[in-house]
């Protein structure tokens, strides 16, 4: 599916402002600058890791010998473990669906964004970058700490476009922002989950999520607010659409959330906030040789006597030669 986006595409998250999606197929080839990186081969696989109690509240606290990983159920040696003590900056890239579906819930989804970023981001540590999809992809503010360059961003959105590619919009942001970042990587998206525009698929979102090790949160905008919102009523039975945005998520480590309360969304974003401050990264080399094949990736805690723990974190990834960033 390496074809599916075209090199204008990688110039809009290249360059501010830029616009993207016109082509067939993702491609990750952009200008890179000479004399400075050196491509080398990624062989070793990256989790973040959360751990939720019985009620949805994160477990700090623990060590490498708590968790056990297996990759297509054989274990794997641990190499690297990081705690929430590490203190790792977090890399979010914030992604708003312009497209005419979501015209009404315009200004839901930019008080949504903005209290996302004002919940997570710690000044002088964390970095935020917002961008849009529509007809196109637009990177409107880099990777930034300023809160406000980040709300003139967000401000600057006046009036949607016709179609949604939020497929294409995942994949460029992970394939071309969240590559080579230092850090925890999370990519939050405001959509209604209609996709109408990418070529690229669910599928190829998850893929590249998962080899990028990125976190994916969606905030769903179906519900937008009751009585607001022209023809939306919150409270709505999941449809496939919706269930395609779990997924998305779940594959990840991340979760959706649907809710058009903004009060309950603020909840979720201080939520969000506690599991990534508690978050644990586990680092291994696989026992077997990148070879193309598709892996099933499996985090469990060593003492089988803490029942009732989550373990949230992504469930697989595609063992292909990735180059990153040395």
């Amino acid at each position: 599916m390496r074809a599916l986006v075209c090199a204008l595409l990688l110039t809009a998250l290249a360059c501010v402002g830029g616009a993207s999606t016109n082509a067939q197929q993702p491609s990750p080839v952009l200008p890179q600058p000479q004399g400075e990186t050196e491509r080398v081969t990624a062989r070793i696989v990256r989790l973040p890791v959360t751990v939720l109690d019985k009620k949805r509240q994160p477990i700090s606290g623990l060590t490498i010998n708590d968790f056990v990983v297996y990759e297509d159920k054989q274990p794997q040696k641990i190499e690297g473990f990081f705690d929430e003590q590490s203190a790792l900056p977090i890399y979010v890239t914030v992604l708003m669906d312009t497209s005419y579906s979501t015209a009404g819930k315009l200004r839901f989804e930019q008080e949504a964004a903005k209290d996302f970023i004002y919940t997570v981001i710690r000044v002088r540590k964390d970095k935020v970058a917002f961008g849009t999809f529509d007809d196109e992809v637009h990177l409107l503010q880099d990777f930034t700490d300023q809160l406000d360059l980040l709300d003139k961003a967000v401000d600057s959105i006046k009036k949607p476009g016709e179609q949604t590619s939020l497929y294409d919009a995942i994949w460029l942001a992970c394939d071309e922002k969240m590559r080579n970042v230092q850090g925890k990587r999370v990519i939050v998206v405001l959509t209604d989950g209609v996709d109408t525009n990418s070529r690229a698929f669910l599928r190829d979102a998850i893929d590249i999520a998962q080899r990028t090790e990125t976190v994916i949160f969606a905030i769903s905008t179906k519900a937008g607010f009751a009585g607001v919102v022209p023809g939306v009523a919150a409270g709505q039975v999941k449809n496939d659409v919706d269930k395609d945005l779990d997924r998305l998520c779940a594959e990840t480590g991340g979760q959706a959330f649907f809710t058009g309360d903004m009060v309950a969304l603020e909840r979720s974003f201080t939520q969000v906030a506690r599991e990534l401050r508690s978050q644990y990264l586990l680092t291994y080399k696989p026992t077997r040789p990148f070879d193309g094949s598709r892996r099933i990736i499996e985090v469990k805690l060593a003492d089988s006597s803490r029942k009732g723990l989550e373990v949230l974190t992504r469930k697989g990834y595609t063992a292909t030669d990735d180059s990153v960033k040395k």
